[in-house]
């Protein structure tokens, strides 16, 4: 079975909830580590500098051991950790969410605060196209430029059917194709590339990777 870990997000987010007369202005982003994910909160505090609060959760590293969450000023718990609660539950990493608070003069009390700022990341990230990970074995491929459009079909068709990727060929002396390859799959892939190109061609298998794959 292919090894998969937590997914991230495809691209930046925002959407903007009102409750009780306070706006909330979530920006979920995709980050490669902690110091990109301060950054996203920096950019976010600067764009809303007249914002009561701009609190912040994110999760970071490949598995997704590493977080920090920040209430901002709210009472102790109430922002944070549950936006950093539903960055769990919807298993993501590397990622972080920025919550901007715009007080709107009723105060919602703990209850409330909780609701509205897990309400307000939940929102978001159902906006939010997500990018699994999997671990998958590079494979690579040469062959003559004679036989370069055909095998490149053969291998497009190929990943699309077994769960792997395809990186753009490169051309040199012959034309190279990177392949992402499941590791329960490298079998079919020397049978099916030996049958493509009657024994001509062997892959060269490296060492894996954990890959991103977008969710079809």
């Amino acid at each position: 079975m292919t090894r998969t870990f937590p997914s991230t997000v495809a691209g930046p987010v925002q959407h903007e909830i009102v409750i009780t007369r306070s706006r909330f202005i979530t920006t979920v982003a995709p980050v490669t580590g902690v110091e990109d994910a301060e950054r996203v909160i920096t950019e976010v505090r600067r764009r809303h500098w007249d914002a009561r609060h701009n609190c912040s959760a994110m999760v970071t590293n490949v598995l997704g051991d590493q977080a920090r969450s920040s209430d901002d000023g709210e009472p102790s718990g109430t922002a944070g950790v549950p936006m950093l609660e539903v960055l769990r539950r919807r298993d993501l990493t590397d990622v972080v969410a920025v919550v901007t608070r715009y007080f709107g003069g009723v105060k919602l009390g703990a209850g409330g605060l909780v609701r509205a700022y897990s309400t307000s990341v939940s929102a978001a990230l159902d906006r939010a196209a997500t990018v699994r990970r999997v671990e998958l074995t590079r494979v690579d491929v040469s062959a003559p430029h004679a036989d370069a459009g055909r095998i490149d079909n053969v291998l497009r068709q190929w990943v699309l059917q077994h769960g792997a990727t395809f990186d753009e060929p490169t051309y040199g002396v012959a034309v190279g194709f990177t392949l992402w390859v499941p590791a329960t799959a490298l079998g079919a892939l020397r049978a099916d590339l030996a049958a493509a190109s009657a024994g001509a061609l062997e892959p060269v298998v490296g060492a894996p990777r954990v890959v991103d794959v977008p969710t079809t």
